[in-house]
């Protein structure tokens, strides 16, 4: 058999009764030797049953790209994987699609709101903390995920006729109370606006009212100031496009000073145009973001690594209302620096290369935010944001989000199968979580075939049923299903062989159990290229 080089990852299966991970058990595990790992039956803080977890000191970006298609993530160097029918709230793996992305209105508000702020200082009113990636949701999105699209184009439709509408509501609530010389004052309105040049036959002559009474027919009729504003854009509009939409307006008996219609141009802002707007030499603040690799640390990630911690300390007091003495700093090290996957550099990949990576947020030359990322073979992974609490008005995880999702982009230019963002779980019986499913086009994991599906045709499920299997063909199964568990890699007594050859000198009856189990959550391929450590 060919010999598996020392850096592949190592695995270490124990069953939830058998090593507590709170105490010196730990210690013991994470001391056996480099490379080792301890797989178990939950995580810490977990519920019993409720997912499968194993401590990886070493890891290639490719088992760990195969492991997150089937539903596993990791949290420093723990790598863990929900049940996804046992647990009371199923996480599914959510990606987004970078490449046919396009920013939502919120979205935008947020893009526009950081540009502000670094060009003028404008600080925004009214503003709000949001957890990591949390964004603020428009009412047409907070509700059904399933009415998403319809919602949108019922807000674009509110956009250009909001003063329609409204005039509309009045006239329908008020029409019975009005008196019927109120009522045809409006109509010849109308049909003055409407550029008949005689009034309708229906009209009847008004009388002068008595002073203080009704209104002064000799006089303009009073305008609200947002139908003046929607005036203007319509005079300018037509002064850019003469012969544009108006026209048909017109020609079809709209009032042409009710209906604003939308500028044309060929080609809408795209999410780049919106990061990377060019800003006044006299801009109030700096912005700029650093990539920086995590593990193994680069020399700039241990200049700048007591400012980071002091940075997530602050995050988690102020947001999450941590004591002052925690974390410690060896706790943020082994949670969000500490990471079990090599650097890897190859000629074909980013320039940056394969790994775990900070992305620093510095503004006028402080560090304000850090996103923990990995670039992966076929994507960037997000793992976790903390910013500066005083910051939290530039809804930071929205806009550390989208900057995410443009650096994907970026490293599909020079490494095309690179081209998916994935955003950890989708929870969608958790109000809180269903923020990651406005970042369009989507798809989530079916959790028993492992197949992408788009997001839209897993919400009506969702619906009805916390668990869901969404591949809808009732014959498909799992490809990388572990089909020849004799071929699986097993590292024991400091020898690697397949569990065929181990399982002969195995008397434990329960020993079989616990390896097929480890090989029906990794699958064939990883099974056949990490070892699993049999003590």
């Amino acid at each position: 058999m060919q010999s598996l080089e020392v850096r592949i990852m190592k695995t270490k299966w124990k069953n939830a009764s058998s090593l507590d991970l709170n105490g010196e058990n730990q210690q013991d595990a994470n001391g056996l030797c480099d490379m080792i790992t301890v797989l178990k039956g939950r995580r810490p803080g977990s519920t019993p049953n409720s997912d499968s977890g194993m401590w990886a000191h070493s890891m290639t970006v490719q088992d760990y790209q195969d492991l997150i298609d089937r539903g596993w993530r990791r949290s420093g160097k723990y790598v863990y994987k929900p049940v996804m029918n046992q647990t009371c709230c199923p996480q599914y793996t959510i990606r987004c699609r970078p490449l046919q992305f396009q920013p939502s209105k919120s979205h935008k508000k947020v893009l526009k709101k950081m540009l502000k702020f670094l060009a003028k200082g404008e600080v925004p009113k009214g503003s709000c903390e949001d957890e990591p990636m949390d964004s603020t949701m428009d009412d047409a999105v907070a509700g059904d995920f399933a009415l998403i699209n319809k919602l949108d184009i019922q807000c674009d439709l509110k956009t250009l006729s909001d003063d329609v509408k409204e005039s509309l509501e009045s006239e329908g609530k008020n029409s019975k109370k009005e008196e019927p010389q109120e009522l045809l004052q409006s109509q010849d309105f109308i049909g003055e606006k409407l550029g008949s040049g005689e009034p309708s036959h229906s009209v009847k002559v008004h009388t002068v009212p008595k002073p203080g009474k009704g209104a002064d027919l000799s006089k303009p009729p009073c305008r609200k100031a947002k139908e003046i504003r929607k005036e203007r854009k319509r005079l300018k509009l037509m002064q850019q496009n003469p012969a544009g939409e108006l026209e048909g307006f017109q020609a079809q008996g709209h009032p042409p000073s009710l209906f604003a219609p939308k500028a044309k141009s060929n080609q809408p802002k795209s999410l780049e145009d919106l990061i990377f707007e060019s800003l006044p030499e006299n801009a109030s603040h700096k912005l700029e973001v650093r990539v920086v690799r995590s593990s193994p640390p680069s020399s700039q990630f241990k200049a700048t690594l007591l400012e980071s911690y002091q940075v997530y300390k602050r995050y988690q007091m102020v947001i999450h209302k941590n004591p002052p003495d925690t974390p410690t700093e060896s706790q943020f090290t082994r949670f969000l620096c500490s990471s079990p996957l090599e650097a890897e550099t190859p000629p074909n990949g980013p320039d940056c290369g394969y790994g775990s990576f900070h992305q620093q947020y510095w503004l006028d030359g402080k560090i304000i935010a850090v996103g923990v990322i990995d670039i992966l073979p076929n994507c960037v992974s997000s793992v976790y944001l903390y910013y500066d609490p005083d910051y939290s008005f530039l809804s930071l995880g929205v806009y550390s989000a989208l900057r995410e999702i443009a650096f994907t982009r970026q490293l599909h230019e020079k490494t095309s199968q690179l081209s998916y963002y994935y955003m950890g779980f989708y929870i969608h019986s958790c109000p809180k979580m269903k923020y990651k499913g406005q970042y369009r086009p989507s798809d989530l994991l079916c959790p028993e075939t492992y197949v992408w599906v788009p997001i839209e045709q897993c919400l009506p499920s969702l619906e009805n049923s916390k668990y869901c299997r969404f591949n809808q063909d009732p014959e498909a199964v799992d490809e990388d299903r572990s089909t020849e568990p004799d071929r699986l890699q097993v590292f024991h007594k400091r020898a690697i062989m397949p569990y065929g050859v181990y399982k002969k000198q195995q008397k434990d009856p329960s020993e079989e159990a616990a390896v097929l189990q480890y090989a029906s959550l990794v699958g064939q391929k990883c099974s056949e290229r990490m070892l699993l450590f049999r003590n």
